[in-house]
């Protein structure tokens, strides 16, 4: 039964791995392809890479590598997670990807499903939606690596990929699994490569899980795959068993480097229950020192709630930072300053990682040196508790855009005393 999953950045891999969970399946979360052999026993396999924003020659490759192991592991069938908004550039690397694991299973046809109608995010006539706005109308038309200016799914597709994608509408979808398998069928003999599912309800989602039996590639977010989760598992008697495991409360740190509007109203919101640090780009740039003290600022607080560390600005100030320095440089330089922190402050025992945006969960979770990660009790849709395989380390890797105005106090507050 094992599906291998490959998600092309950590908190999209957390994110699709507790709802395999939650529907019955067995599930081990990996960062990145495994160097060591590691023995798995799982009924799906989440490889975790860090390959939405880098080259596309290098998110192909990374993509592969996944794919080739996932295999060596014995999944039969894969699913290539991206952000439930479709996170791309004009060219990339969403179509390339596709493409490569396309090629290399020797599939002519999948589907494009990111929907996560828990979550705002839902398709309607090819277009993408983010809680009732247009995806190029939304908050992520002014994300700093890939801004989303475009909402229609099949544009998209057709501008990054190697083929052409057909449209099934709601009105396809509310009829069934039936007709969903006939128009998929009519699609793929038509020579689409790709067919974009309208997908605004729970209901329709467990209606295309429905209709895709074995085919070797699905696309799409986790809301997709939910669905197929509970096939799967229902077929093989398995019982939903959503896990409970929550942190100890032990020292705990918020490193956030999201710029979404979500995660901006996030960090305002708990500024009113602990103390702030907000990172400056040029000591970044300059300062060889500076990880140093913000980590001993850090460990010097003793609020009742854990200190946040943020990069996180609006599109105003975004938009000042990118004129004032190099936007490349900023980035790099922001990245390798939460990679020294969180060495540092795990060096002085902090346990508990609670972390915002892609990018910057990619980053704390290599230096911890986490191989694999088990899946605990969900924070927010989406967003997990997950654990090293000892225990030592718990983090809550969370998407720029997921979770409630109040999702870091909401998830100390879930800590247990031993």
């Amino acid at each position: 039964m094992r599906i291998g999953v490959i998600a092309d950045d950590f908190t999209g891999g957390t994110d699709i791995a507790s709802l395999l969970v939650k529907g019955g399946l067995k599930t081990v979360q990996l960062s990145g392809v495994p160097q060591e052999h590691i023995s798995i026993d799982a009924d799906a396999i989440v490889v975790s890479l860090k390959s939405r924003s880098c080259d596309i020659d290098e998110a192909v490759q990374q993509s592969i590598g996944a794919l080739r192991f996932l295999q060596q592991a014995g999944c039969v069938q894969f699913y290539f997670k991206y952000c439930s908004t479709f996170d791309s550039t004009a060219h990339g690397n969403i179509g390339p990807v596709t493409d490569a694991l396309m090629q290399a299973l020797t599939t002519s046809f999948t589907v494009v499903c990111p929907s996560l109608p828990i979550n705002g995010r839902c398709v309607f006539n090819g277009n993408l939606y983010v809680n009732g706005v247009l995806l190029s109308e939304s908050g992520m038309r002014h994300h700093p690596v890939t801004p989303m200016r475009d909402s229609n799914l099949v544009r998209l597709m057709n501008a990054q990929a190697k083929g052409e994608t057909a449209l099934l509408n709601y009105e396809i979808v509310e009829q069934g699994p039936e007709k969903i398998t006939e128009a998929l069928q009519a699609a793929r003999q038509d020579h689409y490569k790709y067919a974009v599912v309208d997908a605004f309800k729970d209901f329709h989602l467990a209606n295309i899980a429905a209709s895709l039996g074995q085919l070797p590639l699905v696309t799409g977010g986790s809301g997709l795959a939910y669905h197929i989760a509970c096939s799967l598992s229902s077929r093989a008697s398995c019982q939903p068993n959503p896990s409970t495991q929550v942190p100890k409360a032990a020292p705990t740190v918020i490193l956030s480097g999201s710029c979404s509007e979500m995660t901006n109203l996030q960090v305002h919101q708990y500024q009113e229950h602990a103390p702030s640090f907000q990172i400056e780009v040029e000591r970044c740039l300059g300062d060889e020192q500076y990880a140093e003290v913000i980590a001993d600022w850090v460990l010097k607080q003793k609020s009742q709630f854990a200190p946040l560390v943020y990069a996180t600005s609006d599109s105003q100030k975004l938009k000042e930072i990118q004129r004032s320095y190099n936007a490349e440089s900023a980035g790099s330089a922001i990245e390798a300053l939460f990679a020294k922190l969180t060495r540092l402050l795990s060096a002085q025992g902090i346990t508990n990682f609670i972390v915002a945006g892609g990018e910057t969960s990619g980053i704390v979770t290599q230096q911890l040196q986490l191989q694999a990660l088990k899946v605990g009790k969900e924070i927010a849709p989406g967003v997990p508790w997950v654990f090293s395989l000892d225990g030592h380390f718990a983090l809550a890797l969370k998407s720029g855009n997921f979770g409630s105005p109040h999702f870091f106090k909401n998830a100390q507050e879930m800590f247990h005393d031993e």
